[in-house]
C-alpha cells in the first residue's frame, strides 16, 4: 500500500482530526472530509444504534482498492479511508473518507465517489436496532 494512502478497518472510534492530520499535504489546496454517522431514524423507525459486522481483512482490501481507484481517476495527494465495526450509538461516526487535492474539484468528487463505492462493494454489514425493539439487517444503504 502506497504510504499516501491510509485505511483502517475495527472497533476503534474514529477521530476526523486523525484522518485531516494524514491528508495533510503542501501541495492541496483543498481537503474534503466526509463523516458517516449514526441517524436517529430509518424508513423502519426510530433508531437506537446501529451494528457494524465486518471480514476486517477482505473489507480493508477493498478499502484500498477503492483508495487506489481515488489515486488512478482524480489528481489526488492524500487519502484516508476508515470504517468502524461494532455496536455504534446514534450520532457516533461509522465511516471517514478524506481526501486531499491541489484543487477543490477533485477533492469533493474523489471523497464522493470513494463513500458512494464503499457502500456498493465493501463486505460491511449492519444491523439497525429500532425503539421498538426490533432489529434488522439493512441491505445496500
Amino acid at each position: 500500500m502506497r504510504s499516501s494512502l491510509f485505511v483502517r478497518v475495527g472497533a476503534d472510534r474514529l477521530d476526523p482530526s486523525h484522518a485531516l492530520a494524514f491528508v495533510a499535504d503542501p501541495g492541496a489546496g483543498a481537503t474534503v472530509l466526509f463523516e458517516g454517522t449514526v441517524r436517529d431514524h430509518s424508513a423502519d423507525g426510530d433508531v437506537t444504534g446501529l451494528a457494524y459486522e465486518a471480514w476486517d481483512e477482505q473489507a480493508a482490501r477493498h478499502l484500498e482498492a477503492i483508495g487506489e481507484e481515488l489515486f488512478a481517476r482524480w489528481p489526488v495527494c492524500r487519502v484516508a479511508i476508515l470504517h468502524r465495526t461494532g455496536t455504534l450509538g446514534v450520532g457516533e461516526a461509522s465511516v471517514l473518507v478524506c481526501c486531499s487535492a491541489p484543487h477543490r474539484a477533485d477533492a469533493f468528487e474523489a471523497a464522493r465517489h470513494g463513500i458512494e463505492r464503499i457502500k456498493q462493494d465493501v463486505p460491511i454489514w449492519k444491523k439497525e436496532a429500532l425503539t421498538s425493539g426490533e432489529a434488522h439487517w439493512v441491505m445496500g444503504s
